[in-house]
């Protein structure tokens, strides 16, 4: 006797894809049967699976949902999301993928009882297709116990959108029913900007190409901050995608944008985390603002190997040969590929390698069922993601030379997390070069102008409190005369290096705009205790600059133009502070003239001194 289905797999079973349909589209050619044989079973049998990756909230620091992610069967070509909805399309039966990976996601979400929301992927084809329309995915939910308002639409891109008005009635009839919008990929499909027009969904999702390097490049800085402000007059919420490093999470979180998503976060899981790793947490619940783009380089941030990573699939070391064979060939820019077994990495693929195998055996064979174990060359490179990359470039340079053009693993506590190459590390190590020598003054190094300018413009678009304050020498000038231009270079240098120490490096600025004016913006709670601390160093630093009998002295005669002697007091450090508070300045033009202000009382003061506007000033012979 058949056996007898439970409720619930009798709820389940009804509002599957139409089997009896299903197997009509599929009554082919044997030859065409053969090809499609491989969809016709993970339809049939439900062979597919479905990851979670988390939404956190960078305002509260806590999940707001997840989106849901589909996966085809492991050790297939159609594993890839990728491979198989192209596979689906091109033998039509990308509808029914698609109903197939909406029920796994809905299911697999119910069962694990996740919180928040879920963000559940449709493309616009099948949003407008009355099968999507006609309830069944709200009968689906409700025999799970789902409430729509737990679920969020997410519109994919795979076609342009053209009739705006069917899309737009659609999403109303969803919107009716208690679901909330998303559109995702906004910068890279073809019509996601005026979707968003027409739409005005809950949810805009930033294409991760806009997100990833945002901390170093100004022109996505400026996308974004575009992006966000339209967002704020619209009132939809931002989702910035592909989030991968710690300074592309502070870069987000301090323009304001109101969600993030990417592997710094967390990476899709079967079961994923429900609660933020603690270096998210940490930058989420950073009240202070990250240096922006361009202005790290004079800290010595310390970039690790994390920053090189890039997350390939690996393959499982069973994997048969031509599997791996296929998945080169359909995808040119694939040139490693590791070979993992439960997260240990076992070792690297060489794309010229195997296919040169191929070739050399074409006659004989290779083994196409072999498992791709045995092509597997010289142990791994394993390099840890916090190992700092001047590190790692000895470490490269001492290793095996094939390591070089073939690439190196990078694992957290042993476990595979990505591949880099040497060609990615001489990129950032160039790059590191480029942005240390970029704007900054050629005497002591330090910011100039420019990344001073952008540095308040950020705080002050941050809207967050910070202490700005102006350096400058007392009677440098006839003691740049006095002793010589190459001493008054040293004076200058020894400034420099001075306020630098005072500067805590993960909240303070500190540029040298020209001759010897500084400035330092500083959002260290002991800033005062630093300024002054400079002071008393600077006192004691700058008197070996000069000889005994001026330092007895308490200065030097100096002949003017007039031929009359003038005393000169020896040179000292003045710093004018001002505290900027939110919304106190629209733009960087004011702050300078309010330091500028601030300075000159300071000068005012005899000796090493701190002027604070407002406050009582402080002199420190």
């Amino acid at each position: 006797m058949p056996t007898a289905l439970s409720p619930v797999e009798k709820k389940h079973s009804a509002l599957r894809p139409p089997r009896m349909q299903l197997l009509a589209n599929l009554a082919m050619s044997p030859a065409m049967a053969e090809s499609v044989s491989p969809l016709h079973e993970i339809l049939v049998q439900r062979k597919l699976s479905a990851l979670f990756q988390p939404i956190v909230d960078l305002g509260e620091g806590g999940f707001l949902g997840f989106e849901g992610l589909i996966r085809g069967p492991a050790d297939s070509h159609l594993h890839s999301p990728i491979n198989l909805f192209c596979a689906a399309e091109q033998q039509g039966l990308s509808l029914e993928i698609e109903m197939l990976s909406r029920q796994i996601v809905l299911e697999s979400f119910a069962k694990l009882k996740l919180p928040g929301k879920l963000f559940l992927n449709v493309s616009s084809e099948t949003l407008t297709h009355p099968s999507f329309k006609n309830g069944q995915t709200l009968e689906f939910m409700r025999a799970l116990e789902l409430d729509p308002a737990q679920v969020v639409i997410e519109i994919t891109e795979n076609q342009p959108t053209f009739d705006f008005e069917v899309m737009r009635n659609a999403l109303l009839h969803y919107r009716a029913m208690g679901f909330q919008i998303a559109i995702d990929d906004l910068g890279a499909g073809f019509s996601s900007l005026r979707l968003w027009s027409e739409l005005r969904p809950d949810f805009i999702k930033i294409d991760m190409h806009f997100v990833q390097g945002v901390d170093r490049d100004p022109v996505k800085l400026q996308f974004l901050k575009s992006i966000q402000s339209i967002a704020q007059h619209c009132g939809t919420r931002v989702i910035a995608e592909g989030v991968e490093t710690e300074a592309e999470l502070k870069a987000v979180k301090d323009l304001g944008i109101a969600l993030g998503q990417g592997y710094f976060i967390a990476r899709p899981s079967p079961t994923p985390p429900l609660i933020a790793n603690s270096e998210t947490s940490r930058i989420i619940n950073a009240s202070n603002v990250a240096l922006a783009p361009q202005l790290t380089s004079h800290h010595h941030v310390q970039i690790t190997a994390r920053k090189l990573l890039t997350y390939i699939e690996p393959a499982h070391p069973d994997t048969a040969n031509e599997i791996i064979l296929e998945r080169f060939l359909s995808d040119s820019t694939l040139h490693i590929l590791p070979v993992v077994r439960n997260g240990v990495p076992l070792g690297i693929i060489n794309r010229k390698h195997f296919i040169g195998c191929f070739a050399r055996h074409c006659e004989r064979g290779l083994p196409r069922k072999d498992p791709c174990k045995e092509q597997l060359q010289t142990e791994p490179l394993l390099v840890e993601k916090n190992m700092p990359i001047e590190e790692l470039s000895q470490f490269l340079a001492e290793a095996d030379s094939g390591h070089f053009a073939d690439g190196f693993i990078i694992t957290e506590q042993g476990r595979y997390i990505g591949v880099a190459s040497g060609q990615d590390l001489l990129r950032e190590l160039t790059q590191m070069q480029l942005e240390a020598s970029r704007h900054a003054n050629p005497l002591t190094l330090l910011p100039g102008h420019v990344p001073v300018n952008r540095r308040i413009e950020h705080l002050l678009q941050s809207r967050t409190s910070f202490i700005a304050c102006y350096g400058n020498l007392d009677h440098f000038k006839p003691f740049n005369e006095t002793y010589s231009y190459r001493k008054g270079d040293e004076m200058i240098q020894l400034t420099g290096r001075i306020l630098n120490w005072a500067c805590d490096p993960k909240l303070d600025f500190i540029g040298h705009i020209g001759g010897d004016d500084f400035i330092l913006l500083m959002q260290s709670r002991d800033w005062k205790t630093r300024c002054e601390n400079a002071l008393d160093s600077f006192a004691q630093a700058s008197s070996l600059l000069f000889n005994e009998e001026h330092l007895a002295g308490g200065g030097y005669h100096r002949r003017a133009h007039d031929g009359s002697l003038v005393f000169h007091p020896l040179t000292s450090l003045s710093i004018g502070a001002i505290k900027v508070s939110p919304e106190q300045f629209t733009s960087f033009h004011e702050v300078s003239d309010a330091m500028s202000d601030s300075k000159k009382m300071a000068k005012k003061i005899s000796g090493n001194s701190l002027f604070v506007e407002k406050a009582h000033a402080v002199s420190r012979q």
